[in-house]
C-alpha cells in the first residue's frame, strides 16, 4: 500500500459538507435534524442532531462501502499496519464475534484464555465453536489474572492440534500483555489463525513505549476499541485484518450479520477523526499520558499501604510487557477492598474509576486527561488511606477460578431447555447462562460449564461486596438457569 495522508478525514469532511448544504430531509431519522426531539436537542446541541443522518450516496454505506467510508477505512488500516480495517458501530463486541465466526465453524476448536471477555463467549455461541481454555498466569499478591505463556499455548496446541484458532487478549484490563509475537509464530507454524481482543490497546501502535500491537506481531485479526483509549465516541471500534489465513469476504459477510444497517455517522466520523489524531499527534499526546501516569504511580507508591503496580511486573509469569496507561492500585494493605475504595471515590470525592475487584482499583488514563485530574485522584487516595485504614489487611485468597469443566458446547447449552434454581443450590449443575461482574465483563461461569462449589462461593463473595452482576435472567442473580438434563452429579 502506497503512502496515505493521515491528515485526511474523508468521512468527517463529507459529513461536514453535507451539513453545510442544509438539505431538507424526507428520510430517516425521524427527529429531522433534532426538531422532532426538542428537549434532547436543546441539551446536547443542534449540531449533534443535524449530524445524526442516514446513509446516502454522498456519505457511503457501511454495509458495502465504496466511497468515503471505504477511504476512511483504508486510512485506518494504514495507520494500524493492517491490510483491511472495518468500522464497527456495535462496539468491539461485534468485532470479537465476527472474528470467531470468521475463523471457526460449528464444532471447530478454538484455544482461548479463561479471562476472555463475555463477547468471546457470545462468539462461541454464534459460531458453534468449542472452547479449549488456557489458564492465564495468576499474580497471587495482586489477586488478578495476567497473560498466558508461550509454553502454555504450545502445550495446549500439542493436545489439540486440530484447533482452528488461538484467541488472545492484548492487553488485559490491568495492562499485562503476553509474548504475542512468539505466540503468533507458534500458532502459524501449526496452521492456526490468531485472533486478538485488543479492546484496551487502541493507542499502543502510536508510541514506542507501549506494548507491541497485534498487527505488529503478525496476528490475523484484532478488534480495537478506539472509543476506550483512542478518543472516539462510545460504541465505535475497528476490526483489523491481515490477509492470508482468513478471507476478507467471509469477515465482511459475518459483520453484515452483526452490525446495524443504519450505522451512526456520529460514531463513524469520530473513528475517522480519532484515527487522524493518533496517526498525526499520537506520539506527542501519548507521551503526555505516560508522563502523567508515571508521576501518579510514583506518588501513589509513597502512600503507606498502597501499591500502584507497573513495569516492574515485566518478566514475571504472564507479563511480557505492560501498558502504563492502566493505573492499577492494590489497596488490600490498608484493610479495604477495591470495591470499598471504588465506592468511596465516587461517593465522597466525585471520582469515577474504571473498575474494582477484591484487592484493586483501576483508573484508565488516556488522551483527555490532565494533571489536575491525576492530582485529584492521588490526593483522594492519600485521604482515604488516612481516614479509612483498618488495622487488619485484606487476606489474599484465590480470587481467580480454575479452568471450568466444559460439559456441553456454549451453543448447545444456550439453545437447550433450562430450569431456574436457587444459585446456592446449583453445585454440580450445568449452567445455561453466564454470570459476570461488569466491568470487566469476564464470565465466572458460561453456558455449558459445570457449576462448582468454588464458583458459588466466588459469586456469593461478589454479591456481599455489592458488585454489579450480569448475565442471568434473574436481575439479582438469586436464581440461575441450568440445563434440565438431570445434570447434577
Amino acid at each position: 500500500m502506497s503512502y496515505l495522508n493521515q491528515n485526511k478525514t474523508p468521512l468527517f469532511t463529507a459529513l461536514k459538507e453535507h451539513h453545510k448544504n442544509n438539505v431538507i430531509p424526507f428520510d430517516v431519522p425521524g427527529h429531522k435534524h433534532g426538531r422532532g426531539l426538542k428537549e434532547f436537542t436543546d441539551y446536547v446541541g443542534s449540531t449533534v442532531m443535524e449530524l445524526d443522518v442516514n446513509s446516502m450516496k454522498c456519505l457511503d454505506n457501511i454495509c458495502n462501502p465504496i466511497g468515503v467510508i471505504k477511504e476512511a477505512e483504508e486510512l485506518a488500516a494504514y495507520a494500524y499496519g493492517s491490510d483491511k480495517a472495518f468500522f464497527l458501530v456495535n462496539g468491539t463486541t461485534s468485532g470479537v464475534q465476527a472474528m470467531i465466526m470468521s475463523a471457526c465453524q460449528p464444532g471447530d476448536k478454538i484455544i482461548l484464555p479463561r479471562n476472555a471477555h463475555k463477547s468471546a463467549v457470545s462468539g462461541l455461541i454464534l459460531s458453534g465453536a468449542i472452547p479449549i481454555y488456557i489458564q492465564p498466569e495468576i499474580n497471587s499478591d495482586l489477586g488478578i489474572a495476567m497473560g498466558v505463556t508461550v509454553e502454555s499455548v504450545e502445550e495446549t496446541i500439542g493436545r489439540h492440534p486440530d484447533a482452528k484458532a488461538v484467541f488472545l487478549i492484548n492487553p488485559t484490563y490491568y495492562g499485562a500483555t503476553s509474548n504475542i509475537k512468539d505466540i503468533v509464530r507458534v500458532a502459524h507454524r501449526n496452521a492456526m489463525a490468531v485472533l486478538v481482543d485488543e479492546a484496551h490497546g487502541a493507542h499502543m501502535s502510536f508510541h514506542e513505549d507501549f506494548p507491541m500491537s497485534a498487527m505488529e506481531a503478525g496476528a490475523d485479526m484484532s478488534a480495537v476499541s478506539t472509543h476506550k483509549t483512542g478518543g472516539s465516541l462510545t460504541q465505535s471500534s475497528l476490526l483489523l485484518l491481515r490477509e492470508g489465513i482468513i478471507d476478507p469476504f467471509i469477515v465482511k459477510k459475518n459483520l453484515s450479520l452483526m452490525q446495524t444497517t443504519s450505522a451512526s455517522y456520529l460514531l463513524m466520523a469520530s473513528i475517522d477523526v480519532a484515527r487522524k489524531q493518533l496517526a498525526v499527534e499520537g506520539p506527542e499526546l501519548l507521551q503526555k499520558v505516560l508522563d502523567l501516569t508515571r508521576d501518579a504511580r510514583s506518588r501513589i507508591n509513597k502512600i503507606e499501604g498502597l501499591y500502584a503496580f507497573g513495569t516492574e511486573l515485566i518478566g514475571t509469569q504472564g507479563v511480557h510487557s505492560f501498558d502504563e496507561s492502566k493505573l492499577g492500585v492494590n489497596v488490600r494493605k490498608i484493610g479495604l477492598t477495591g470495591f470499598e475504595v471504588y465506592d468511596i471515590l465516587i461517593d465522597e470525592y466525585n471520582i469515577q474509576v474504571e473498575l474494582a475487584d477484591y484487592y484493586n482499583i483501576l483508573a484508565i488514563v488516556s488522551l483527555g486527561d490532565h494533571k489536575e485530574q491525576l492530582d485529584a485522584l492521588v490526593e483522594a487516595l492519600v485521604d482515604i488511606a488516612e481516614k479509612y485504614k483498618r488495622d487488619e489487611e485484606i487476606k489474599v485468597v484465590n480470587s481467580f477460578l480454575k479452568n471450568p469443566d466444559v460439559i456441553v458446547s456454549p451453543r448447545d447449552a444456550f439453545y437447550s431447555n433450562k430450569k431456574a434454581i436457587k444459585f446456592e443450590d446449583a453445585e454440580g449443575e450445568i449452567s445455561g447462562e453466564s454470570i459476570m461482574a461488569y466491568p470487566p465483563g469476564i464470565p465466572i461461569v458460561s453456558p455449558g460449564e459445570r457449576i462448582s462449589k468454588d464458583i458459588i462461593e466466588h459469586i456469593m463473595l461478589l454479591k456481599e461486596e455489592e458488585s454489579l452482576l450480569q448475565g442471568t435472567e434473574d436481575p439479582y442473580a438469586e436464581y440461575i438457569r441450568v440445563l434440565g438434563l438431570g445434570s447434577k452429579r
